[in-house]
């Protein structure tokens, strides 16, 4: 975020229910709704066009911000992960050692409660092409704390509960004039020897990517 400082405003909230976002009381806890709170936010700053950036769960958010919101989005960049719903993304959730998919509900918040940490931990490590390079310790530290309070863990499961209906609600978006806008205009950037952590795993050569395409 620093780096993208230097040359651009950088709006980067918490999801609802992640991190200081309050959790909503109504659980209404998806990506779509989740753009539109965005995009509120947005909204309520003045800014008529933005560049959305998002990584992982955030990708999903911003991709339904884009989709939604066409007119209002200058750029798109999303990062590691795939869209339910479009071409392609069974294959993976249906990935038998990508289990976490599915993991959610009230037993597996009872079995990580009190563990959080060593939840966190498999997925910092085997997610990463090398775990000395994932997140470091003052992350890690960060994130067990943020979701080892009380809600923080369900709410962060509610948005991969609600994939079956993202997957229709995806399914109609990408028919939007998103996708004629981006259809003959995408770049893309892979950057070898690198996992899922792509910002704390290659810093530099990611926020290099981002700035020169924003």
């Amino acid at each position: 975020i620093s780096k993208l400082s230097e040359k651009f405003t950088v709006i980067a909230p918490d999801l609802p229910g992640i991190g200081d976002s309050s959790i909503p009381a109504d659980n209404k806890i998806d990506m779509i709704t989740a753009a539109k709170q965005i995009h509120d936010l947005v909204r309520s700053l003045k800014i008529d066009k933005a560049r959305v950036v998002g990584h992982d769960i955030g990708l999903m958010v911003a991709y339904a911000y884009a989709a939604q919101f066409p007119n209002e989005t200058e750029k798109l960049a999303v990062m590691d992960a795939f869209l339910p719903g479009v071409a392609g993304w069974e294959p993976i959730y249906n990935t038998p050692n990508i289990w976490h998919f599915r993991f959610n509900g009230e037993y597996p918040e009872k079995l990580v409660q009190g563990r959080e940490r060593t939840y966190f931990e498999y997925f910092w490590n085997v997610l990463a092409a090398d775990k000395s390079r994932s997140l470091p310790e003052a992350d890690r530290k960060a994130y067990t704390e943020a979701y080892s309070k009380p809600g923080r863990m369900r709410a962060a499961w509610t948005y991969f509960a609600s994939w079956p209906q993202l997957a229709k609600d995806f399914a109609q978006l990408s028919q939007t004039k998103l996708r004629k806008l981006v259809a003959d205009n995408v770049t893309v950037i892979v950057l070898p020897n690198t996992g899922h952590w792509i910002l704390e795993e290659k810093p530099k050569e990611t926020s290099d990517a981002l700035i020169n395409f924003l």
